[in-house]
C-alpha cells in the first residue's frame, strides 16, 4: 500500500528511537521492541476499500489501478471491516480452487457474467487482523506463523484503521544487517510452469501449492515470473476481454502462460546477502527475486522468506 509523506517520516522516526531494533536472542519478543501501538508508525492509515455490494470486476480494478494485492471490504458508511478480497481469491475465482464454482456452476462457464456478481460471493470473511494498539511484534508473528502477506488494522470498534503488509515489516527489519546469504534462506524445491502451458494449468498449481507466483522456465531457461497479482492485472485492465468471444472462461485460461509474461526480470545470486537482496526488492517494488547460478535458476528467495530470516537471526 502507499504511504503519504508524513507515514514515511513517522516510520523513519520510529526506526531512529533507541531500542527498536537492539540485538539478542533467537526469537521475536527480544528483537523487536514491545511498544504499544508502534505498528500504526509503519502501516498504511488511508487504506482504499470497497462495499460487500461492489461487483468483482469493480473490485479488481481498483486492485489494478492501485498495484493492490488485497482490498478490504468495508460497509460504506462505518467502514466496519467485512471481510478481504486478495489476489489468491481472484485466481480461485478463475479456476484454481472452489471459488471458481461461481464461474462453471452458477454461471455455466460465462466469466462475464460470474464476475459482475458482488464481491461479498468469493470475498473472506474470516479475515485475521491486528488492533491499532499492537506492536510491530504481533504483526511479525502472524505473518511468519500463518504465512499471510498483509493484515489489516482495526480499531476497538472494528473499524478499518490501516493495513500492514510483509513489505512493511520486510523494511523495518532489514535496517539491520545480517550476515545470512541468499542461499541460507531460498526455496529450493520449486514448482515450475511453461511459458506455453494454459493459465489455467498455473492457477490450479497456485492454488492447490498455496503459491503466490511461479518461474516460468523452458529448456533451463528462465522466461519470467508469473504471480497472482499478474492474472489479476490481466483481467483488470481489461485484455483478457480482447480474448472474449463467447465470454466463456475456457477462452481466457486456455491461453499460454507467456500471454502474463511482461516487464523486466530481476534476479540475484546465492552469495548475494539477505540485506541487499531485501534492499532490491524494496528499490524495485517486487515480491521476490530468482536466484541464478550459472545461468539456471536455483532457487527463490521472497518478501516472506526475507521476512522470516531477519525476525529469526
Amino acid at each position: 500500500m502507499h504511504r503519504n509523506n508524513q507515514q514515511n517520516r513517522s516510520a523513519d522516526r520510529l526506526l531512529k528511537m533507541p531500542g527498536k531494533l537492539d540485538r539478542g536472542p533467537v526469537n521475536f519478543e527480544s528483537r523487536i521492541a514491545r511498544q504499544e501501538g508502534e505498528i500504526m508508525a509503519i502501516a498504511s492509515h488511508d487504506v482504499v476499500s470497497v462495499a460487500p455490494t461492489t461487483s468483482i470486476i469493480g473490485a479488481v480494478k481498483t486492485m489494478t489501478e492501485c498495484g493492490f494485492r488485497r482490498l478490504p471490504i468495508t460497509d460504506p458508511g462505518t467502514r466496519k471491516l467485512r471481510g478481504i478480497v486478495t489476489a489468491g481469491d481472484i485466481i480461485d475465482l478463475m479456476g484454481g480452487g472452489n471459488k471458481y464454482n461461481l464461474v462453471q456452476v452458477k454461471h455455466n462457464g460465462n466469466l462475464l457474467a460470474a464476475i459482475n456478481e458482488s464481491v461479498r460471493e468469493i470475498m473472506t470473511t474470516d479475515v485475521m487482523t491486528v488492533p491499532d494498539s499492537a506492536r510491530i511484534h504481533d504483526a511479525v508473528d502472524i505473518i511468519v506463523h500463518h504465512k499471510i502477506g498483509g493484515l489489516p488494522i482495526i480499531n476497538s470498534g472494528g473499524i478499518l484503521s490501516g493495513i500492514v503488509t510483509e513489505k512493511d515489516v520486510m523494511k523495518v527489519l532489514s535496517t539491520e544487517k545480517s550476515l545470512l546469504a541468499v542461499k541460507e534462506i531460498m526455496s529450493t524445491a520449486l514448482k515450475v510452469t511453461n511459458p506455453d502451458s494454459p493459465i489455467g494449468m498455473a492457477t490450479r498449481e497456485m492454488i492447490r501449492h498455496r503459491f503466490r507466483r511461479l518461474p516460468v522456465v523452458k529448456d533451463d531457461v528462465l522466461f519470467g515470473i508469473v504471480t497472482n497479482s499478474d492474472i489479476v492485472r490481466y483481467l483488470g485492465s481489461g485484455k483478457v476481454f480482447n480474448k472474449l468471444v463467447t465470454g466463456d472462461i475456457g477462452e481466457v485460461m486456455g491461453l499460454p502462460v507467456r500471454t502474463l509474461i511482461s516487464g523486466a526480470l530481476h534476479t540475484t545470486t546465492p552469495d548475494q546477502n539477505i540485506n541487499d537482496a531485501a534492499r532490491n526488492m524494496l528499490e524495485k517494488g517486487i515480491g521476490a527475486l530468482p536466484v541464478i547460478e550459472d545461468t539456471r535458476l536455483v532457487g527463490l528467495v521472497t518478501e516472506f522468506d526475507l521476512v522470516k530470516a531477519f525476525a529469526r537471526e
